[in-house]
């Protein structure tokens, strides 16, 4: 549907010229599926500050430059908004966006995961082979996509690194970049994937969007890796003789050392997921008097204002009341999309 709708609005500003552009009224469908998504645009409520990530024992410091969105409210964006199958969502846990920026905008969002693989150790940080792994990554894709196409979604191919794999000895945190193309997609999306390493499991920030923001997504994921921290006693320098330990190391976390079957067999799915964006690339299309028609009627790229002093929780978390959040400021980088969403 969104496809047909953005299709519709670039043919208009594009073959028929500004003129006809500016008579152009999206069709009362295209309004009722923009309607849909702004109202889950202002039914949700974020968090500013200091988010507590309970089931991962961490913590994160977002400060002023971003804010999260709960599980609830997370999934609800993944699925309903960005189109991702519901078995995608299922163990998620947040979702992070910048401040100023909502899900219909062409920024990333970062979708925050945690699964406790026991103490993985980093000693094959230096001798790992990163082109054979993504070779190995390869593997039973085709099986993969016949069983999305039979869901009803489109293929995946993995296209190759956006950025190899690098790890940071010191803060534990292994950051890589997959690029990946969703059906017919032009402008291919981009799996940022920040992985912090635990005493007991490892935290995932797998930041969603497309190539053409890869500079500004790789600015901000050394960025967002740093404000994690697992409590104390759950960080990796933490690590007692006689922890549990991965039979795993780096090249596991990437993508279980064997391709995507072998990583279902080890419990490891939920850290290489993909995720895929769908959302309104309206900014995107400039010129055309439709999407300024669109945008004023529905407000788009607008984001929810921070919460009063009086809306923050004890422990510095800030939370919003419930019912629609309120709008800010009107967003002039917004995020091109994808038609629909996506999983390996």
């Amino acid at each position: 549907m969104l496809k047909r709708i953005l299709a519709g609005l670039v043919a208009a500003a594009v073959c028929f010229g500004a003129a006809v552009a500016q008579e152009r009224t999206p069709s009362t469908a295209e309004q009722a599926e923009i309607a849909r998504l702004t109202t889950l645009r202002d039914s949700l409520k974020p968090q500013r500050g200091v988010i507590a990530i309970p089931d991962a024992k961490a913590t994160m410091s977002l400060g002023s430059r971003y804010y999260f969105l709960g599980p609830a409210d997370a999934k609800r964006v993944l699925t309903e908004g960005w189109g991702n199958p519901p078995d995608a969502v299922e163990n998620v846990l947040g979702l992070i966006l910048p401040e100023g920026k909502t899900f219909l905008d062409d920024t990333w969002g970062a979708v925050v995961t945690y699964v406790a693989t026991d103490y993985v150790s980093d000693e094959d940080a230096k001798t790992t082979n990163y082109d054979e792994v993504l070779s190995a990554m390869r593997d039973g894709e085709t099986e993969d996509n016949a069983a999305r196409k039979k869901a009803g979604y489109d293929p995946i191919v993995l296209v190759g690194w956006a950025q190899s794999p690098t790890y940071d000895p010191l803060r534990h945190d292994l950051i890589w970049a997959r690029q990946l193309r969703f059906g017919g997609e032009t402008d291919n999306t981009l799996n940022y994937d920040v992985r912090h390493l635990g005493r007991h499991g490892v935290l995932s920030l797998n930041m969603v969007s497309r190539m053409s923001q890869i500079e500004t997504v790789r600015t901000s994921a050394s960025e967002l890796a740093r404000t994690v921290e697992f409590n104390a006693g759950e960080r990796y320098a933490d690590y007692q003789a006689g922890d549990k330990v991965a039979n795993f190391g780096l090249a596991g976390l990437v993508a279980a050392g064997a391709g995507v079957a072998v990583a279902k067999k080890a419990g490891l799915l939920a850290l290489i997921i993909a995720f895929g964006k769908k959302g309104l690339a309206l900014i995107a299309v400039g010129g055309a008097a439709a999407v300024n028609w669109v945008r004023k009627r529905f407000g788009l790229g607008t984001t929810p204002a921070a919460p009063a002093a009086s809306e923050r929780t004890s422990d510095g978390e800030d939370t919003i009341a419930d019912g629609a959040a309120p709008e800010r400021g009107e967003v002039t980088d917004g995020h091109a999309s994808d038609p629909d969403g996506h999983q390996p």
